[in-house]
C-alpha cells in the first residue's frame, strides 16, 4: 500500500529549489497541503524574492496539490507557522532545509547560526503546542556531514549543524508521549552550490529525488522512528549511532589521578573491542554509576547517583529511569464554602473559639479558607490510583506510608470554585529499607497556580536500587533552646471520622478491624489532620489567625496519633520561620518531626493584597531585587555588567515594566518604561515568573513553550542567577 498524506500540512522552509524543492512536490503529490517556504536569497545568503516559492506552488497545484507560499525568514518561525493556521487550518510535519551559503570561518558567523540553528528552533516552538494539542508531529532537522565529521573551513557551519542534532534529540524525548517524533538527516545531494564543484556526471548521480523518500517515510504516520541520525544520497541511506569505549579506570582506592596513569592506560581506554553503544543520557551516566560502586566497593571515594542514573532494582519494582518526570492524569475538585467549614471542623477549629468564626461561617465579613486545605484539591492524585499506572514503579500499595508534606501557597485559597491539580514524579530515593516517591502537585484556579505541593510517600521493602537518599528541599532541626511558644488543644473520640469526610477515605482511620490487620489497637488519626492542627496552632500564635500571612510548611510524619489524645505543638520564631515539633502530650512521642511554617512579614504585602486591585506576585521579587542591589550593587555591577528589562504580563496584556540596570554606577532599579536600551527583555506572564524564579518551571523549557519570550542577547540570560538565586530565602 502506498503511503498517503491526505489530510496532512507540511511546512517545508527553503523549498524553493534543490532538496527543499523535491521534498514539496513529493508531499504535494501524495495529498499533503504544503508550505512552501523560500526567501528566494542568493547563495551568499543576501537578496530576497518571492519567484522561486511561488514557482513551487504552481508545479504543486499544476499536478491537482494543494500548497501556499511563505517569504518569511525562518527567525520569524510564528508568521511560518500562522501561514499554514490561515490557509489550512492546522500544522502536522515541519522539514527543515536550508541551503549553507559560503562558510569560512570568518564569514559572518552569526548570520549563519541565526538561519540554520535558531530558524529552526524559533519555526518549531512557534507549531509545538499545536502538535502537542492534536498528538501528532513530525519535524525533519537536515544537518550534515560536515557537522558529524567536521570539515576544512567550515567551523561555523558545522557547529550550527551538529548543533541541530542536538535540538532534535531533545525534542525526541520531550515529543515522544505526544507522538511527535523528531529526526536528523545529512544529506548529499547535488545543488546549486554543488553543481559548480562537483563533476556533471556526480551531481546527476546525487539528485535531491534520492532523498525525498527517506524524509517522506520518517514523517509518515506509520514510522515510529524518533530521534534516529541518517546519512542519505545518491539512493543510499545509513543509520549513525554513538559508540563507546569499554575504557578503563584509572583511579583506585585513595590513590591520587594522575595523568601518567591517563597516558599508561591509553591504548585501554581508546579500545573499541566490545563498544558500547549508549543511546540515551541515563546510560551515558550508567557507567560513571559503576565505576564509582566499584571505587567504593575497594575502599575508595563513594558516590551519591541522582535517581534518575540508577539502575533499577528488579527486586523492588522500582525503576527511577522510567518513573521520574512522569505526569499522572490531571485531577479537578470542585468546592463550595460546605467543604471548607467541614475541613476546618475536621482539624480541630470550634465555635467555642470567637476567632476561629472567621473559618466556620460562611456569613462572617472575613470568611476565608484555611491554608492547610491545600493539600485537598492535590490528594486526588494519591487517592485516585494515578500512581499505579506510572511506569516504573510496581509497588505494593498496602505497603505505603505517608512520609513528609510540604505546601506552598501563592495566594489565599478561594472559598470555592474548582482547581485542577497536575501531578509530576519529581523523584524517587533510595532508603535502604524502602523507597520514597516524591510527587509535585500543582493546583491552579483557571490558569492561574494558586498552591503547591510536594507528597513523601514511602514504599517499605521497595530500596537498594542505587539511588540518590535526600532530596533537595530537606527538613530543618528545630534551635536548640526551649520553645518560644507551646499550643495544647485536644481531639475527640470522632476526629478521625470528621476529617475523612475532606476526602481521606482510608479505612484505617474508621475500621477497627482493618486498623488491626495494621497492626493499630484502634483506628488512628490521619497525619494529615495532625498537620492541620499544628499548622493553625503557628497561624493563631504568629499570625493573628490571618490566612493570608501563610506562605509554606514542611512536616515528616514520625508516630500515630489515636483520636483523643491531645497534641502539643512546640514552636521556635526565627524570622518569619516558625520551626515546629508535635507531640502527642499523654505519651511525649513526637509525631511531627524536623517542621516549620513558613510567614509572610506582617509589615509586607501579602500575595493576596499584591493580586487585589491589580497587583502582582512578582513585586514581591523584585521588591526584593531592589534591596540586594541596594546592599550589593557595586558587587553585582562587576559580576554582571548587564541591564535587563523585563515586561510582566496579566491576562495577556502588559501590567508592569522593570528594568534591573547592572551596567553602570552601583546599579538601580526602576519601575515603569525604560528610555534606555536593555542587553536583553524579557516578557513573561506574573504566574509564569513567579514559578520559573521559584525553580519550578526550568526556564528552557518556559521559552520553548513560548510563555517566556527573549529579546536582545539571549546569553546574557545565564547571568541572571546571580540576582534570582536563594530565591526560598525571601
Amino acid at each position: 500500500m502506498s503511503l498517503s498524506f491526505e489530510g496532512k500540512v507540511v511546512l517545508i522552509t527553503g523549498a524553493g529549489g534543490g532538496l527543499g524543492r523535491e521534498y514539496a512536490l513529493a508531499f504535494g503529490e501524495r495529498g499533503a497541503s504544503v508550505v512552501v517556504n523560500d526567501l528566494g536569497g542568493d547563495i551568499k545568503g543576501g537578496g530576497k524574492s518571492s519567484a522561486a516559492a511561488d514557482k513551487v506552488v504552481e508545479e504543486i497545484r499544476a499536478k491537482g496539490g494543494k500548497a501556499v507560499a511563505n517569504y518569511d525568514s525562518v527567525e520569524d518561525g510564528e508568521k511560518l507557522i500562522q501561514t499554514a493556521l490561515d490557509a489550512f487550518g492546522k500544522i502536522g510535519i515541519t522539514v527543515f532545509f536550508f541551503f549553507f551559503f559560503y562558510c569560512v570561518f570568518n564569514f559572518i558567523p552569526d548570520l549563519i547560526h541565526r538561519v540554520h540553528l535558531r530558524g529552526a528552533f524559533m519555526v518549531t516552538r512557534a507549531a509545538w503546542n499545536h502538535m502537542k494539542n492534536q498528538k501528532f508531529g513530525r519535524i525533519i532537522m537536515t544537518a550534515s556531514t560536515a557537522g558529524i565529521y567536521g570539515n576544512f573551513g567550515q567551523a561555523n557551519y558545522s557547529a550550527a549543524k551538529l548543533g541541530l542534532y542536538g535540538l532534535a534529540n531533545t525534542l525526541a524525548i520531550e515529543g515522544r508521549k505526544y507522538n511527535i517524533h523528531c529526526n536528523t538527516i545529512a544529506p548529499t545531494a547535488g545543488s546549486r552550490l554543488t553543481q559548480s564543484v562537483m563533476p556533471p556526471d556526480l551531481v546527476e548521480s546525487m539528485k535531491p529525488e534520492y532523498v525525498a523518500p527517506l524524509v517522506l517515510w520518517l514523517c509518515h504516520e506509520q514510522c515510529k522512528e524518533n530521534g534516529g541520525l541518517f546519512e542519505v544520497g545518491g539512493g543510499w541511506i545509513g543509520k549513525l549511532r554513538w559508540e563507546r569505549s569499554q575504557g578503563h579506570i584509572v583511579r583506585h582506592k585513595n590513590q591520587r589521578m594522575t595523568p601518567e596513569a591517563v597516558r599508561d592506560h591509553w591504548d585501554n581506554i581508546c579500545d573499541f573491542t566490545d563498544a558500547a553503544k549508549p543511546v540515551s543520557i541515563q546510560e551515558g551516566l550508567q557507567m560513571v554509576v559503576e565505576v564509582l560502586s566499584k571505587v567504593d566497593s575497594e575502599g575508595g571515594v563513594s558516590g551519591n547517583p541522582t535517581a534518575s542514573a540508577a539502575s533499577a532494582s528488579v527486586s523492588s519494582g522500582i525503576n527511577p529511569r522510567e518513573a521520574v518526570g512522569q505526569k499522572l492524569p490531571p485531577t479537578s475538585f470542585s468546592f463550595s464554602h460546605t467543604q471548607c467549614i467541614i475541613y476546618a471542623l475536621g482539624v480541630g477549629m470550634s465555635t467555642k473559639d470567637p476567632d476561629h468564626l472567621r473559618f466556620l461561617y460562611e456569613g462572617h465579613e472575613d470568611f476565608s479558607c484555611l491554608p492547610t486545605f491545600g493539600v485537598i484539591p492535590s490528594q486526588a492524585a494519591m487517592m485516585d490510583g494515578g500512581l499505579a499506572s506510572v511506569p516504573g514503579l510496581n509497588i505494593d500499595f498496602t505497603r505505603v506510608l505517608h512520609g513528609e508534606q510540604y505546601l506552598e501557597l501563592y495566594k489565599p485559597l478561594p472559598t470555592s470554585g474548582t482547581l485542577t491539580s497536575q501531578a509530576t514524579v519529581a523523584d524517587v530515593l533510595d532508603k535502604g529499607s524502602g523507597a520514597v516517591i516524591l510527587l509535585d502537585v500543582n493546583t491552579y484556579s483557571g490558569d492561574e497556580l494558586v498552591c503547591y505541593n510536594q507528597w513523601s510517600v514511602f514504599v517499605v521493602g521497595a530500596g537498594g536500587f542505587g539511588g540518590k537518599r535526600t532530596s533537595d528541599r530537606a527538613l530543618v532541626p528545630p534551635p536548640n533552646r526551649a520553645p518560644d511558644a507551646v499550643v495544647t488543644d485536644s481531639t475527640t473520640r470522632d476526629q478521625a471520622a470528621l476529617y475523612r469526610l475532606s476526602g481521606d477515605w482510608n479505612p484505617l482511620h474508621i475500621d477497627p478491624s482493618f486498623a488491626a490487620m495494621g497492626g493499630f489497637k484502634a483506628p488512628i488519626l490521619h497525619g494529615l489532620c495532625s498537620f492541620g492542627f499544628a499548622a493553625r496552632h503557628v497561624l493563631k500564635q504568629y499570625a493573628n489567625n490571618d490566612p493570608s500571612r501563610f506562605k509554606a510548611i514542611k512536616v515528616r510524619f514520625v508516630k500515630p496519633v489515636l483520636p483523643g489524645q491531645s497534641l502539643q505543638t512546640e514552636m521556635w520564631k526565627e524570622g518569619n520561620r516558625i520551626h515546629i515539633q508535635c507531640k502527642v502530650k499523654e505519651t511525649d512521642a513526637v509525631v511531627l518531626s524536623g517542621a516549620y511554617v513558613d510567614l509572610h512579614g506582617a509589615a509586607e504585602a501579602s500575595p493576596e493584597n499584591l493580586t487585589q486591585g491589580g497587583g502582582l506576585q512578582s513585586e514581591l521579587v523584585f521588591a526584593e531585587i531592589g534591596r540586594r542591589i541596594k546592599d550589593l550593587g557595586s558587587e553585582l555591577v562587576k559580576k554582571v555588567n548587564a541591564v535587563f528589562g523585563w515586561e510582566i504580563t496579566k491576562n495577556g496584556k502588559t501590567a508592569a515594566q522593570w528594568t534591573i540596570d547592572l551596567k553602570s554606577g552601583t546599579g538601580s532599579l526602576h519601575k515603569g518604561p525604560y528610555s534606555g536600551k536593555a542587553d536583553v527583555t524579557f516578557t513573561v506572564s506574573d504566574e509564569d515568573f513567579m514559578e520559573v524564579v521559584q525553580g519550578k518551571l526550568n526556564p528552557q523549557k518556559a521559552f520553548f513553550a513560548g510563555k517566556l519570550k527573549v529579546r536582545g542577547n539571549i546569553m546574557m540570560s545565564q547571568k541572571l542567577e546571580v540576582i534570582l538565586k536563594d530565591y526560598a530565602k525571601l
